[in-house]
């Protein structure tokens, strides 16, 4: 219990808001538990602290129209007048900036700013003055609408949702494997601002997709593939990168929830261990590493199976006629050393039963057959076990001629437990052959 006054008993006193509280209680957890709420407590009164007198701040900046830079002297007072106006309907992202305006999204964004500089208000004020400067000054409002011809549509795109509903900003730089369009986007200073301008157009992208609301989705997810991407040595690719991270970490603070590079290579390893003991504790946080071996267990942190791109072994296919991201995919643990079942019960013929699996690691063995209820009735072998390493998820489909079951035996001889992930769907089917009839 936490209260005012002279302590009694075993009491442990403590300073909160200036004033002297004690927690009486003689159990030691349960003292420490009250010590971390007050100390929790105490924070979230600096925060909105913060937060007032930032809002405050800018207020009184957007009123005198000095968000940006100090008013001309030598414009008439209609024109004055007028730019006032116009600068009270100031936005960032969409949201208005005026907080008098009361809109529920405002306060959002000004978190963003308090957060990235540690509630220090003056450099979270800053940190807002450039972004706005920068977008007028780079024209960023313009910039979604753009038409950056660069030939990299299959490697710089957004694709599904993260598990809180986030975006995914995908950006593989195995495309510059390719020497002629390494040459192409990267050879010279004006093709290198246009690629940078393209990462900037889908960060744009991305949060045009985002609430900026009480339990909506606030920041996206960064996929950055790092196979066959250039090395250390190729000095365009490493300044453009690194252009692109500083343009990003100062003008969208706390808008990239985690930065998830995957496919990483030793040499970046080495690079980020020495970079990181420079750079600031939070920003290490957002950003998780992925060998090779570990990209689609990482990834299923953050992205469901039926977000996730097959290619990064998820169920995902593009232009998917059979199954959607809401069709929602099971979970079966195998364990080591041992084989497990999936059964799909089919009660009824004439239907086409398709299904989807995938097993994060893979290293298994699979077996797909189909099993009639009649006895009497011969097993389908629909697919022979064969070991299978990293690859892309299975799909197959059976049309059924009598009630049974497919059977998909996963057969996990590692020391290692298995995750799968399935979901099927049955569909009516008419057999080609009594269409081919038909037509006769």
């Amino acid at each position: 219990m936490i209260k005012k006054g002279q302590p009694e008993g075993n009491a442990k006193k403590v300073t909160f808001q200036d004033r002297e509280i004690y927690m009486e209680n003689l159990d030691q957890p349960a003292v420490q538990e009250n010590e971390e709420t007050a100390a929790s407590i105490e924070l979230e009164l600096r925060k909105l602290k913060a937060l007032n007198k930032f809002r405050s701040m800018v207020e009184g900046e957007i009123i005198d129209n000095c968000l940006l830079e100090k008013p001309k002297k030598s414009l008439l007072r209609r024109e004055s007048e007028r730019e006032k106006q116009q600068h009270r309907e100031i936005s960032l992202w969409g949201v208005p900036l005026l907080p008098s305006k009361g809109h529920a999204s405002t306060d959002v964004v000004l978190l963003k700013f308090l957060t990235a500089k540690d509630f220090k208000v003056n450099e979270a004020f800053k940190m807002l003055r450039n972004t706005l400067k920068w977008r007028k000054e780079c024209r960023i409002d313009t910039i979604p609408e753009e038409n950056l011809h660069l030939g990299l549509e299959k490697f710089v795109y957004i694709n599904g949702v993260g598990k809180q509903g986030q975006p995914v900003y995908y950006i593989l730089y195995g495309a510059f494997k390719d020497r002629e369009l390494y040459r192409k986007v990267l050879g010279t200073e004006e093709s290198r601002e246009k690629f940078l301008r393209l990462r900037i157009q889908f960060m744009e992208k991305s949060i045009k997709q985002l609430s900026f609301k009480a339990g909506g989705a606030d920041s996206i997810l960064l996929i950055t593939d790092l196979k066959h991407s250039p090395g250390p040595e190729r000095e365009e690719f490493r300044s453009v990168h690194k252009n692109a991270s500083t343009l990003i970490q100062a003008n969208y603070p706390e808008l990239i929830q985690k930065h998830i590079l995957i496919n990483v290579p030793f040499w970046y390893y080495t690079s980020r261990f020495l970079k990181s003991r420079l750079k600031h504790q939070r920003g290490n946080k957002k950003v998780v590493l992925a060998r090779p071996s570990e990209v689609t267990k990482t990834l299923l942190k953050y992205i469901s199976p039926e977000n996730l791109p097959v290619k990064y072994g998820g169920l995902k296919r593009e232009n998917d006629i059979e199954f959607f991201p809401e069709d929602k995919a099971s979970e079966l643990i195998v364990k080591p050393n041992s084989a497990s079942r999936i059964q799909i019960p089919v009660i009824e013929a004439g239907v086409t039963i398709v299904w989807d699996f995938t097993v994060v690691g893979w290293e298994v063995k699979c077996k797909q057959q189909f099993i009639p209820d009649d006895e009497g009735s011969y097993e389908v072998l629909l697919r022979k076990g064969k070991e299978k390493k990293l690859c892309d998820s299975v799909r197959n489909s059976f049309y059924i001629n009598e009630p049974g079951k497919i059977v998909i035996t996963i057969d996990n001889a590692t020391l290692k437990k298995k995750r799968v992930y399935y979901r099927s769907k049955a569909k009516p089917t008419v057999p080609t052959y009594i269409i081919f009839k038909k037509q006769l």
